[in-house]
């Protein structure tokens, strides 16, 4: 793959590098970070990109059900489809967490395009369990 073509972008979370300056990254890892940028951000969060971020956000108060992880899963297939170009997406899988009833574990399997090079990346959802929200 060459590096022009995943080019070079800052590094998320922002951050200072050693000179004091804005620190980039690139290749693989400047792929990785916009994937988790795009997840973080939720629709609207962007004044002068509204569209921009993943849907995921709406379901901080679902139930963690089947349902809820195949909408998760919609939600991400259909943000990284559209707002990273430079990965094939293979699949997105949603599964519980078996010690915390709240996590779920978004499975990213994609691959960079125009090559046969197999990447994974999980990122954790939280969304509010039952008993928390009816305590209050």
């Amino acid at each position: 793959m060459a590096e022009e073509f995943v080019g070079q972008g800052w590094a998320f979370p922002l951050r200072a590098d050693a000179t004091g300056g804005i620190a980039l990254a690139s290749g693989v890892r400047e792929i990785e970070e916009s994937i988790r940028l795009i997840l973080a951000t939720a629709p609207g969060e962007r004044p002068m990109r509204p569209e921009f971020g993943c849907a995921v956000h709406d379901y901080v108060f679902a139930p963690a059900d089947a349902s809820t992880a195949g909408d998760i899963a919609y939600a991400v297939r259909v943000a990284l489809e559209r707002w990273e170009p430079r990965i094939d997406l293979e699949a997105v899988d949603v599964r519980f967490d078996e010690v915390d009833q709240g996590t779920l574990h978004i499975d990213i399997r994609y691959a960079l395009l125009g090559t046969n090079d197999p990447r994974n990346l999980v990122f954790p959802f939280y969304v509010i369990p039952p008993t928390e929200r009816s305590g209050s």
